[in-house]
């Protein structure tokens, strides 16, 4: 019992940062892998203390795992750094005491789950949980769409990433993004009717 608390505490706390940096302007904070990241992050490290705990030969050889997660090239997530030491954690607590390593893995899959069901449910609302972000990795699904006006639909959409006003030809680009194609094709059949667009690009991945 003392420790689902301990955990709870962790995840809640974590998701707490990652609110208080939002609220008071850090943008970089809103995205999908920050967000899963803060709250994992605090359970791994937990995992980690629990399993070396009064064990020195063990925490030197948990520094020397660990330290095998380097990249040579920059790394555009840091949700995918955070899944290595996730990854290493759990096989290194499996061979010390199971328990950790099953508990780490649920919570895990659990979070990963729990951020997409809350986006589902909060998108519901017109609102975002988080954003997504090309500058992390994620392969979007894209739509670009040309017009001659400026259309609300467009511009109220929590999809939207950017919109070009090319006061040369009189037009205005809008470009947005979609994790899941069948949004898209409803967003797209949305806009269709909608009077002034010129073309629509679409890119599904």
């Amino acid at each position: 019992m003392d420790e689902l608390r301990s955990l709870a505490i962790l995840i809640l706390g974590g998701l707490s940062l990652r609110f208080a940096l939002t609220i008071s302007g850090q943008a970089w904070a809103k995205s999908h892998a920050q967000t899963v990241a803060f709250m994992i992050l605090p359970v791994i490290t937990y995992v980690i203390t629990n399993t070396i705990a009064g064990n020195i030969a063990l925490s030197l050889g948990m520094i020397g795992a660990l330290s095998i997660v380097r990249f040579r090239h920059p790394v555009k997530s840091a949700l995918e750094l955070i899944m290595y030491f996730d990854l290493i954690t759990i096989g290194i607590a499996t061979s010390v005491r199971t328990k950790w390593a099953i508990q780490l893995i649920i919570c895990t899959i659990a979070i990963i789950f729990a951020v997409k069901i809350a986006q589902k449910i909060i998108q519901k609302f017109g609102k975002s949980f988080y954003t997504t972000s090309f500058n992390e990795g994620l392969a979007l699904n894209s739509i670009e769409v040309f017009s001659n006006e400026k259309i609300d639909l467009i511009e109220n959409s929590n999809n939207l990433v950017s919109s070009f006003n090319n006061t040369s030809q009189n037009e205005i680009v809008y470009r947005l993004t979609f994790e899941n194609r069948n949004e898209l094709n409803q967003f797209k059949k949305g806009i269709e009717g909608s009077k002034g667009i010129n073309k629509i690009n679409i890119n599904f991945v």
